[in-house]
């Protein structure tokens, strides 16, 4: 078994440290093992770790949790991915709150496509509802490397990933349980399929039940990994709005198909257009639109420093960190550019006396 894989899986089980807190504690320490082989007093002094956090971890006994987990995942085929490994999900590392492991089960798809959507709605879709959502996917099948993300739920989400199948586009199911079992159990076969031709992902080990106050952790990475959501009939409230909601505390896009006034189940939509918290879409041409996908050839957004010829690697990747956001904090930055904090601080300063960087407060940065 791969012994830090072991402890970045722990690091997952210990109570009281969620997702934010175990990037810092990475951040600083250097390794999940180290963070479980540092002294409680050392943990303490790590800025934004207590107390009742350096207590959880260095009184918790979860290797052996996590070699059962190492065991499960070999013996069904899943895949765990650390936020630092080359393959996590670029779009979803940018999110402060995503989360340090996600568990993933197939082998065809790639989760840093050149398109990603995700599409989500209400539960009781309306036969129209999955028309127009089918009729939306065949519409973007044209488009090259693109997936599709939803929860896999009844209504418009597994509508979603039936159109993709059918369309031939990779499509991604985002489960609020652990990869053990399928909720609803009457999707058990086209979760199959999708495997195949996409995959089931998790950020909770096996064993977890798909509990009420798990959707709503399952929404952030639905919304994460993509560069827009497309909501399809939503009721006025829902797991659908939320994850709109996320998706635009992420400076994702969203969209929203508009339905009768006084509709139940497109109040949600039409709430959300009517409140510029989405642009109204009606067809694959308007997302394509939107995107900018419409276009053979895309141009490359990334901007080049040329100011500076003399510009050291680890300084030009971190301007290529600063450009991906508006203001970043210095943990994240440390976490991508898989450096240590003092080093960064060093290379931010010499960024800043150039002319490239920006100080902010609450220890954010942004490019110039």
């Amino acid at each position: 078994m791969n012994s830090e894989k072991i402890y970045q899986i722990a690091l997952t089980l210990v109570p009281k440290v969620g997702d934010v807190a175990a990037k810092k504690l990475i951040a600083y320490c250097g390794s999940a093992e180290i963070v479980f082989k540092e002294s409680r007093k050392n943990l303490m002094m790590i800025p934004g770790i207590g107390s009742v956090m350096a207590n959880s971890i260095v009184s918790q006994d979860l290797l052996s949790a996590a070699e059962f987990e190492m065991r499960f995942m070999e013996q069904n085929r899943v895949k765990p991915i650390f936020f630092m490994d080359d393959d996590y999900p670029f779009r979803l590392k940018q999110c402060v709150d995503s989360p340090i492991v996600l568990y993933v089960k197939g082998d065809a798809v790639n989760l840093n496509a050149k398109r990603i959507i995700s599409v989500v709605g209400t539960r009781k879709a309306t036969d129209y509802g999955k028309g127009i959502t089918e009729t939306i996917i065949e519409g973007l099948s044209c488009l090259d490397d693109l997936l599709v993300v939803s929860g896999l739920a009844y209504g418009i989400d597994v509508a979603a990933h039936k159109a993709s199948l059918k369309h031939n586009i990779p499509t991604i199911g985002v489960l609020a349980h652990g990869l053990d079992k399928i909720y609803p159990s009457m999707h058990y076969q086209i979760s199959r399929e999708m495997q195949e031709r996409g995959a089931l992902l998790s950020d909770f080990t096996s064993g977890t039940n798909p509990d009420r106050e798990n959707f709503p952790k399952r929404n952030r990475i639905i919304a994460g990994l993509s560069d827009a959501t497309l909501v399809v009939e939503a009721r006025k409230k829902g797991g659908a709005l939320i994850t709109a909601d996320i998706a635009n505390s992420y400076s994702r896009d969203v969209f929203a198909v508009p339905g009768r006034v006084g509709d139940i189940n497109s109040e949600g939509c039409n709430n959300l257009i009517r409140r510029n918290q989405a642009a109204l879409v009606q067809s694959a041409e308007d997302i394509c639109y939107l995107m900018g996908w419409d276009a053979e050839s895309q141009k490359n957004d990334t901007k080049q420093v040329e100011l500076f010829v003399d510009l050291s690697k680890d300084e030009e990747e971190l301007i290529g960190i600063l450009s991906s956001k508006e203001k970043v904090t210095i943990d994240l930055i440390a976490m991508q550019a898989k450096l240590a904090i003092p080093k960064i601080m060093h290379l931010l300063l010499q960024l800043e006396l150039k002319g490239l960087v920006r100080a902010l407060p609450g220890n954010q940065y942004a490019k110039a």
